[in-house]
């Protein structure tokens, strides 16, 4: 007799633990309703420790309900990032919990927000990137990498935030996950112009999106379609896996790590460019120029691959890397980014310069030696103007561009120029 008592008082235990969690909800429920996603929260809270006996009914509401109250939150600006990513989870739950129990009550609303939600998670990792703020960058793309695992892309920009923050030992572990799943990032993106507005727009990089921009522009909402090839990215992958390991001490993994990669992959250019770039690391000179000779044996008129070794080559030797821009520019004449380069390699000289000239004194001496080196300075200069030019004469948008060619124009005291460019810039 004595243990059906304590049967029976236990199951008092769980009926009330069940009638107090349903309160809650409902009270989170109202709160949501009197925009105060704050008490949806507290109320929510208090439930967390029973929800685990609830009912999948029960369950699947308190993750609805805790997922609007996250996602008002962050509508609210407050802790943006944190709030979209416990939506996010809570609208996963919903989905997960109503498939097992074959019902679908709150199913199709969850798959809307966490659409929506992701998407702002995506735009927020972007704006945390910008304000350095690295570590959630990446803590936000890889929560939406494991809400939908298929979606590899938002894997490789966690790996390269989790770079920029230094912290190798995570960035490793994501590229070891790329690798391990044979990811390249290589496609197609889909682009076009909105009639309305008359600026290109980005359609995304799936067939979905190909149907979508086509449909529209189809229906002349849009025209001028235009679809750009994306370059395969394993080579990235594994140059970054192996400058980690380098950096790790682990040179030999590192070497490894590339050479299973070009066994694998033997006609991926990407992987030859990596594995160039890490005999240059290593300055290791003969292999890189052995690497160099095979890309560019096998692609002698790609203006990118061109441009690319010149960016390699840069590092270590500006006059190669000089070449390499030129003929990525004869090849390719609306080459923006490597009049860009070239103009940058240019006016790099300038800071030992200024450096030496800032130490001279008042002496004839010191006088003589400042006028050479400010002829130098101004030859510098020079020779760095036609490829600003073209630069800005090809993307006149450049802010950047337009404002070093207008102090560049100053420093040599072209007052026409300058005044004629700073009217066109508008300051």
């Amino acid at each position: 007799m004595k243990n059906k008592f304590v049967i029976l008082a236990s199951a008092l235990l769980i009926s009330a633990a069940g009638f107090a969690q349903k309160d809650q909800i409902k009270a989170a429920e109202k709160a949501l309703k009197g925009g105060n996603p704050a008490e949806a929260v507290n109320q929510l809270k208090q439930a967390e420790g029973v929800i685990a006996n609830a009912t999948d009914a029960e369950k699947a509401q308190y993750n609805f309900v805790k997922g609007n109250a996250f996602k008002e939150l962050a509508v609210k600006k407050i802790e943006v990032s944190k709030n979209l990513s416990a939506a996010a989870k809570a609208y996963q739950e919903v989905l997960t919990v109503e498939k097992v129990s074959g019902k679908s009550k709150y199913s199709e609303e969850s798959k809307v927000a966490l659409a929506s939600v992701k998407s702002q998670m995506i735009d927020a990792a972007v704006e945390e990137g910008k304000k350095n703020n690295n570590k959630l960058a990446a803590d936000l793309l890889y929560t939406v990498y494991e809400l939908d695992k298929t979606d590899s892309e938002k894997l490789y920009y966690a790996a390269s935030y989790a770079v920029t923050d230094k912290d190798y030992d995570r960035a490793l572990s994501y590229y070891e996950e790329l690798k391990k799943s044979g990811y390249s990032g290589e496609g197609t993106n889909y682009y076009a112009k909105n009639a309305i507005s008359d600026q290109e727009e980005y359609f995304g990089n799936n067939a979905a999106a190909k149907t979508d921009r086509d449909n529209k522009v189809r229906l002349k909402l849009y025209s001028a379609s235009r679809d750009e090839k994306v370059a395969s990215k394993k080579g990235e992958i594994y140059k970054n896996i192996a400058l980690i390991l380098i950096q790790k001490g682990k040179t030999d993994e590192a070497k490894a790590a590339l050479a299973q990669a070009r066994t694998e992959n033997p006609d991926d250019v990407s992987l030859i460019m990596a594995e160039a770039n890490i005999f240059l690391e290593l300055k290791d000179y003969e292999n890189y120029k052995k690497s160099v000779d095979q890309v560019l044996a096998k692609n002698p008129n790609d203006a990118d691959l061109l441009y690319n070794l010149g960016v390699i080559s840069s590092k270590t030797d500006t006059k190669t890397a000089e070449d390499y821009y030129k003929r990525a520019i004869a090849i390719k004449p609306d080459y923006t980014n490597a009049y860009l380069n070239l103009a940058i390699m240019k006016l790099d000289g300038e800071k030992k310069l200024i450096d030496e000239m800032n130490k001279l004194g008042t002496s004839e001496k010191d006088n003589k030696r400042y006028e050479v080196l400010k002829k130098q300075r101004n030859d510098l200069f020079t020779s760095a103007i036609p490829y600003l030019e073209k630069a800005f004469e090809l993307d006149p948008k450049n802010a950047d561009v337009g404002t070093t060619l207008m102090n560049v124009y100053g420093a040599l005291e072209m007052t026409d120029k300058k005044k004629a460019l700073k009217a066109k810039l508008g300051k």
